[in-house]
């Protein structure tokens, strides 16, 4: 049996990490595609030497695109790979342009899909994340779920429950294996308490005014807390065009063992992020989440993250601290890996 991960960013690697090697653990042989859609060494080479993810065979280096350029460029170099390769399933993972990419082409040639991280939902239709899911969702051929909502999303959705697998999430899983592990490297002299500041999502640094908006509101958040921030390469660059003056610590991009020593650091986490937002739940920190909604409802609706705009940042913030929250367990026991293999063995053995 062989099959063929698509990986591109920063969240990828993570969930790739324990999929690789519980994919070989079955038996199965794996090749990864890496797209190239995070090229900076910290965002990518960093997370294959620390998680010990299996090289690429190989890597399309297609990134700095528009969303069409970009995925049109993948598509048509994936679809190249699958056909020399001729996997019997092409496996993506969440939402990026290079998910949507790699499902796009192997659905072309006839090549089975498998989606891990199916049926999550914002329910806005601009952002390119969404679309990406929710076109990937309908035409998979395994759709691998990390809650019982997005079950229920695909279902309403008119999925057919036979398609859709409730894994837990695959991201709980290499938090459990590593937690013990986290790296205290940034931690030096850090003063505490502190929030974990991550900004990067287009529609909060691609508009000039929607960018400021954010910047003063935590510069006003920083005075009631200290903020750290790993500065994504794009947003420090939209940072510096404003040539504004952003009251937080900055520090390059963190790998994932370092992003974990921050994690169980700090007081609380203000993102726009996706994977944070969960990887902050797993480490059973507050979170601020920076936008209008999250496909991650279950964690508004445990009170453990709140949706938050320029105007109520800080105001949310003495909310949350002052609430007394709790983490029940929404995304499986940290077996999704083996879970995901065992369905794909059982899948391909089928047909």
């Amino acid at each position: 049996m062989k099959v063929i991960s698509i990986i591109g960013a920063r969240p990828q690697f993570i969930k790739a990490a324990p999929l690789s090697h519980a994919l070989k653990k079955q038996g199965i042989e794996e090749l990864i595609i890496h797209t190239g859609q995070h090229y900076d060494p910290l965002m990518s080479q960093a997370f294959f030497d620390e998680l010990s993810i299996p090289e690429p065979k190989y890597n399309l280096n297609i990134s700095q695109l528009s969303h069409g350029a970009m995925t049109g460029r993948m598509l048509e170099a994936i679809e190249t790979v699958l056909l020399k390769e001729e996997p019997e399933m092409v496996i993506v993972f969440g939402d990026t342009n290079s998910t949507l990419a790699g499902a796009l082409a192997a659905k072309k040639i006839g090549i089975p899909i498998a989606h891990i991280e199916s049926g999550m939902r914002s329910y806005l239709n601009f952002q390119p994340e969404e679309i990406n899911r929710v076109l990937c969702d309908r035409i998979s051929d395994l759709l691998f779920v990390s809650s019982s909502d997005a079950r229920q999303n695909l279902i309403n959705e008119g999925h057919s429950e036979e398609k859709i697998v409730f894994s837990g999430d695959i991201m709980y899983d290499l938090f459990k294996a590593h937690e013990d592990e986290a790296s205290h490297s940034h931690l030096k002299g850090l003063t505490t308490p502190f929030a974990l500041l991550t900004l990067h999502r287009q529609e909060n640094v691609d508009d000039p005014y929607k960018l400021r908006q954010w910047l003063n509101a935590l510069n006003d958040l920083a005075q009631h807390i200290p903020l750290l921030i790993p500065l994504h390469p794009r947003t420090k660059a939209k940072i510096e065009a404003l040539d504004f003056d952003l009251h937080a610590q900055i520090i390059k991009p963190c790998s994932y063992l370092e992003m974990l020593g921050l994690l169980k650091a700090c007081t609380l986490v203000v993102t726009d992020s996706g994977g944070l937002q969960k990887e902050a739940y797993f480490a059973k920190k507050a979170c601020l989440t920076m936008r209008d909604a999250t496909e991650w409802i279950e964690l508004i609706n445990v009170g453990a993250n709140r949706l938050c705009s320029p105007d109520n940042l800080v105001a949310e913030f003495s909310k949350i601290l002052e609430a007394k929250l709790e983490f029940p367990e929404l995304f499986g026991d940290g077996h999704a890996a083996e879970i995901i293999a065992q369905k794909i063995q059982f899948f391909l053995e089928g047909n």
